[in-house]
């Protein structure tokens, strides 16, 4: 009886196995996964190096007077543009001008002496030392009166440059000593722009290449310049390096001390690059699965360089004319069989998706 048993039991095991294999005839098993794929080949890649940087004036200037004086007259209001030479503040001058007066005077004698001198030591009617001494006292007087000229200079503040004035500090009566700043002045018809980069970055910046800034206070707008200046030393600590544009500023938009958005535009370079949807990443790893022989993918590691908005730029791991999974990547694994979702929808009877070339013919 218990052979019996057994030999059913066989008989059973070997019906299934041949149902099973008929099973599989019609089909069975894991189906290819649908997904969209690209054939990788070079194409140009420009890349763009970021930094924050600090707009400084053409020219600025904290305007302050040499002396101390009251003010007698305030020629400014807080915000003008002025021209070189324009005079702005007059300090008290009374009694320096009183000086001039007395030093002018004492010039003009002892130069009068001296000029008769001269004539009677040309006939000898006098004598030398006499001469030289009447010389020697116009010599001082005209000293004298260059000096209070000068101090008659010194209260009169005047603009040592064009440029737009900041706020207006003093009134008149006000007390000024040197070092009171009477207002800053600001020649903003150019603009300096100073940012650090890092080491890395060093050749690819150059005298004369394109900068683009942009400022929170002007949304959407781009304004662009050019490098003057590449320092000359890296920061041992920072290992960064000072860099040096400037910006022509006509309607003034741009003011010092703004913070901008600095970016330069490298060189374009051909390179591999693949769409960032297809990339896979474990940790500090990067993959993508490769299409090879029989439609089986592959997972293959790669190393990545730069990136922009949707793109990645892969340096290894893969070649020109390497046929990857672009989208549909989630499903996958190493040996999964795939099918393209065009040639997946023609067998199912459906017509092909052709928005992408319909959004390329727009």
């Amino acid at each position: 009886m218990s052979i019996v048993r057994v030999l059913s039991l066989i008989l059973v095991s070997l019906c299934l196995a041949a149902c099973g294999s008929k099973t599989e005839g019609r089909g069975g098993g894991n189906p290819p996964a649908v997904v969209t794929t690209t054939v990788l080949a070079p194409s140009a890649w420009t890349d763009t190096i970021d930094a924050l940087g600090t707009a400084t004036a053409r020219e600025s200037v904290s305007l302050t007077a040499k002396v101390s004086e009251t003010v007698s007259q305030v020629h400014f209001d807080s915000g003008d543009e002025v021209r070189a030479g324009d005079v702005l503040v007059t300090l008290s001058d009374r009694a320096t001008v009183a000086g001039l007066n007395e030093a002018a005077a004492d010039y003009r004698e002892a130069q009068t002496l001296f000029e008769r001198q001269q004539d009677l030591a040309k006939r000898q009617l006098i004598a030398a030392s006499q001469f030289d001494a009447q010389r020697a006292v116009r010599d001082a007087a005209k000293a004298r009166l260059d000096q209070v000229r000068s101090q008659v200079s010194d209260r009169v503040i005047s603009a040592p440059f064009a440029g737009v004035l900041g706020v207006r500090q003093v009134s008149p009566g006000s007390l000024v000593t040197p070092g009171t700043v009477i207002a800053t002045l600001d020649d903003v018809s150019r603009i300096k722009l100073d940012f650090s980069v890092p080491e890395r970055s060093l050749a690819a910046l150059a005298n004369g290449q394109t900068v683009h800034a942009r400022s929170d206070a002007y949304p959407g707008e781009q304004f662009t310049g050019t490098i003057t200046s590449v320092g000359s030393r890296v920061d041992a600590v920072t290992r960064s390096l000072a860099v040096r544009a400037e910006f022509d500023n006509p309607a003034h938009k741009l003011r010092p001390g703004m913070l901008l958005e600095v970016s330069v535009q490298r060189a374009a370079r051909d390179t591999l690059q693949v769409p960032e949807l297809s990339l896979q990443q474990v940790g500090q790893e990067a993959f993508l699965f490769r299409v090879g022989a029989e439609d089986k993918v592959e997972q293959v590691p790669v190393k990545i360089g730069a990136r922009r908005p949707g793109w990645v730029e892969i340096l290894e791991g893969v070649k020109a004319g390497d046929r990857v999974v672009v989208e549909g990547t989630v499903k996958l694994k190493g040996g999964s069989k795939i099918v393209e979702a065009g040639a997946a929808a023609a067998a199912d009877g459906k017509p092909a998706d052709t928005t992408a070339d319909k959004r390329g013919g727009a």
